[in-house]
């Protein structure tokens, strides 16, 4: 039997790895993975004790064995024998009827092929063709939604990098505004690169060569999937960052317009508690919860909704803060071009209560923008979780939400700081700048 056991473990583990992957759809394969190969353990220990404990028969049989696949009593020789498909089988509810078979030969030796791997016909344990066509379909089509948002992601740094470049080298550009531009910019970043560390530790895990049960077990444990587990805690935490650095966004813009009298030093300090320090007051008894509850895999899957709500209360409480301030600050825009018109002939001429040094309202176009796109979706699918979602409208919901969060990050960077006409200025006065320092360079243009 240990032979068998020798020969059989590199290519039933592998099936079975592949057989469980693609058994459901990608973002929960490891959870089906794992607690298959949970259930396989139990349908081996029950195996090996009803092999030890049941008494052997007299002449000539096939011995009694686990092949890593199905449990075999002892056969007669010449015969076929018949068990039932392992119960472990993601799909056994299925197949529950159906048997797994192996020839005993007129040598008392079990059938093999080339000699060392054990020949089975397991034909009616196999998922049925039309539910493995339509899974292959939704795995390719989850490995397309992952190319978008990793390039969604990737431009997204790139943009973001640059955009903080910018910020930080032109002294011109430093002030309260553009500092808490900085700090979204920031976030973001921090957000997409936690992404694709994420996404690098899950290849590289899940890339490992299984050759035996020891393999396994080193795979689905509880230190393989640390680091993975930290790159969720960030993701968590940079995606409240976000909503609330935009909070904080939306807040300086509705003060601007309104003419609020304040000390932009104290309330800088405020911004900063605000964007960096209420995602710590939401993520921490969330990482508590998963790790006393719910410390499987990655901490990406959501069995108890209760700790689900600990991270998307504070994302749908900042998402509807912004849309009310979004129709707030529509409103005041609106009242103030109205009182514009009536106290002036030709209001465009004459400076503006918006413009206040020109500013409030380029800001205020770039908020505008981006409060619907941050909000509205958040408030859609707020209810509409990847476990309770089936179907088209599951596939629709986790298309608009990947494509909306990558390519976020570009988005915000080119509405604050490429488009933005100061920053413009800024940088085609530096480009001029360079080319009087560079005259050679001029000259052979």
């Amino acid at each position: 039997m240990r032979d068998v056991l020798r020969s059989g473990y590199q290519q039933s583990l592998i099936h079975l790895a592949w057989m469980c992957l693609f058994s459901t759809v990608p973002h929960s394969g490891a959870k089906v993975l794992e607690k298959t190969f949970e259930e396989w353990m139990r349908y081996r220990d029950e195996c090996l004790r009803r092999m030890a404990s049941e008494p052997y028969p007299a002449g000539l049989f096939c011995n009694r064995t686990f092949d890593m696949y199905a449990c075999w009593p002892d056969g007669s020789p010449g015969t076929a024998v018949n068990v039932s498909c392992p119960f472990y089988l993601p799909w056994f509810e299925k197949v529950k009827h159906g048997l797994v078979s192996r020839r005993c030969g007129t040598d008392g030796q079990w059938v093999m092929v080339n000699g060392s791997q054990p020949w089975r016909d397991y034909s009616q344990c196999e998922e049925e063709m039309e539910s493995a066509i339509e899974e292959e379909g939704a795995r390719r089509l989850m490995v397309s939604f992952k190319v978008l948002y990793t390039v969604g992601y990737s431009l997204s740094l790139l943009t973001l990098i640059s955009a903080l470049l910018v910020l930080t080298v032109f002294r011109k550009l430093r002030c309260t505004r553009n500092y808490i531009h900085a700090n979204l910019f920031a976030s973001f970043g921090l957000r997409a690169t936690s992404v694709m560390v994420k996404d690098a530790l899950l290849e590289k895990r899940w890339g490992m060569q299984v050759v035996q049960v020891a393999d396994w077990e080193a795979l689905l444990s509880h230190e393989a999937a640390l680091g993975c587990r930290v790159a969720q805690v960030l993701m968590q935490y940079c995606i409240l960052a976000n909503h609330y650095w935009f909070l904080v966004e939306a807040i300086y813009l509705y003060k601007l317009l309104i003419g609020a009298v304040f000390s932009e030093k104290n309330y800088y300090r405020l911004y900063l508690y605000l964007g960096w320090g209420t995602p710590v007051v939401f993520v921490v008894p969330w990482m508590a919860a998963k790790y006393l509850k719910e410390n499987v895999e990655c901490w990406a899957l959501n069995e108890n909704m209760a700790y689900w709500w600990i991270i998307r209360i504070p994302i749908l409480l900042a998402s509807l803060i912004n849309l009310m301030i979004f129709m707030r600050i529509l409103k005041v825009i609106l009242a103030k071009l109205r009182a514009n018109q009536k106290g002036y002939a030709d209001y465009k001429l004459r400076p503006s209560v918006l413009t206040a040094g020109g500013v409030p309202f380029r800001l205020a176009k770039a908020t505008l923008t981006l409060i619907p796109l941050f909000g509205i979706h958040e408030v859609v699918f707020i209810f509409a979780t990847d476990e309770q979602t089936t179907g088209i409208l599951r596939y629709v919901k986790v298309f608009f939400t990947l494509f909306l969060n990558s390519f976020q990050g570009f988005l915000v960077a080119v509405l604050y700081c490429f488009a933005n006409k100061e920053v413009k200025s800024e940088m085609k006065k530096k480009w001029q700048l360079w080319k009087l320092d560079h005259p050679a360079l001029r000259c052979a243009q």
